[in-house]
């Protein structure tokens, strides 16, 4: 039997009809794992564990959420597509470079913020990114920092062509940042926090510049999802409780906000500034309307036109459209026959409706 991806997942929850378009072949379980790294936007999923709401969430659908830090993002992202977990924290962009692109159908369930000035360019002996110019760029290659680079570059009618990417594993950025030999660096929070106060550390371009385009997510497998869909539930029940908790004005909010900073390697002051220069979704009907909103195509198109140029699509793709991407609407980017990156709001908006 086929499914109609129009459908929400809800809906086919309701009639007992699983699988995203293919054929409904149920492989319940109970037991999942869930894969996050640390940044600010995703600090929620390790102090939810800790606090006891993943618990409290995966007992109310009868099952069982293994929650895992990474100290290293790619890595992370790596062992989901491997198939080692059965969702993960990651941005939209690498949502579609690496297991989308590895051929692991994925499904964000939760667009929890976008990239606020979370994300920056820092350079050292210079006042503008123009001073970027002829110089080695320190940074995940591949990453939402190369994107942020090349859209740095456009805004100044510069390419790549005028620097030269260095491939640097992200726990390693401080200290590299404190050498004579880097001069010019990409990251992001936490990192960015503490490089801005180096000595010689110029700031010279961030995410607010590109806003809305670096958007961070908790993504699953989507077969696992359409067959599991109490997993999606728990997974937007943890989130919105989670935010609940760390945006309110009260002694248990701060204590929150606290432990987070604490985890991330800051304090409280160091990662509400974060917070700052994150646009947070806590309220599931603004995530449901940003998601929902046609912006999204605009930011998916730009992002796989990178994609193709980088050469990150599939192997052999001779255009950006070779992966296929479905918006909340059922309308799909790309190849209609190969659609690996989903955007579905139904948990967001059963969150929002108060149907958890």
């Amino acid at each position: 039997m086929k499914t109609n991806r129009r459908m929400t997942l809800a809906a086919l929850a309701a009639l007992g009809v699983l699988g995203f378009g293919q054929t409904a072949v149920a492989q319940e379980k109970t037991d999942f794992k869930v894969a996050w790294s640390i940044y600010v936007g995703w600090m929620p999923w390790g102090h939810a564990a800790d606090a006891g709401i993943v618990d409290k969430w995966a007992d109310k659908y009868g099952i069982s959420i293994e929650v895992t830090q990474f100290n290293d993002y790619v890595e992370s992202i790596n062992q989901y597509t491997a198939g080692g977990y059965d969702a993960v924290t990651l941005t939209n962009m690498d949502g579609l470079s690496i297991p989308a692109a590895g051929g692991v159908d994925t499904t964000a369930v939760i667009v929890g913020d976008f990239s606020d000035g979370n994300d920056a360019v820092f350079i050292k002996d210079g006042n503008a990114l123009a001073d970027i110019a002829g110089r080695d760029v320190n940074l995940v290659e591949f990453s939402v920092s190369h994107y942020l680079l090349s859209r740095a570059l456009d805004s100044v009618g510069m390419s790549e062509q005028d620097v030269k990417v260095i491939n640097t594993a992200d726990p390693d950025m401080v200290g590299a940042f404190q050498t004579d030999d880097v001069t010019a660096m990409v990251t992001w929070n936490p990192m960015v926090s503490e490089i801005e106060t180096l000595p010689g550390a110029v700031k010279v371009f961030d995410s607010a510049q590109i806003e809305g385009e670096i958007i961070d997510l908790m993504v699953a497998n989507t077969d696992v999802l359409s067959d599991n869909p109490k997993f999606g539930q728990a997974l937007a029940g943890i989130w919105y409780e989670t935010m609940t908790l760390m945006t309110s004005d009260t002694p248990e909010g701060a204590a929150a906000r606290a432990a987070m900073g604490a985890a991330s390697g800051t304090d409280q002051a160091g990662f509400e500034a974060q917070m700052a220069a994150t646009k947070l979704f806590a309220d599931p009907a603004e995530a449901v309307a940003f998601t929902a909103s046609s912006d999204l195509a605009g930011t998916m198109n730009l992002v796989r036109a990178f994609l193709f140029d980088k050469g990150l699509l599939t192997p052999g793709a001779t255009s950006e459209d070779a992966i296929g991407i479905e918006l909340p609407d059922g309308t799909i980017l790309g190849d209609t026959a190969n659609v690996k990156f989903r955007f579905d709001t139904t948990f967001m908006q059963m969150a929002a409706d108060g149907a958890l």
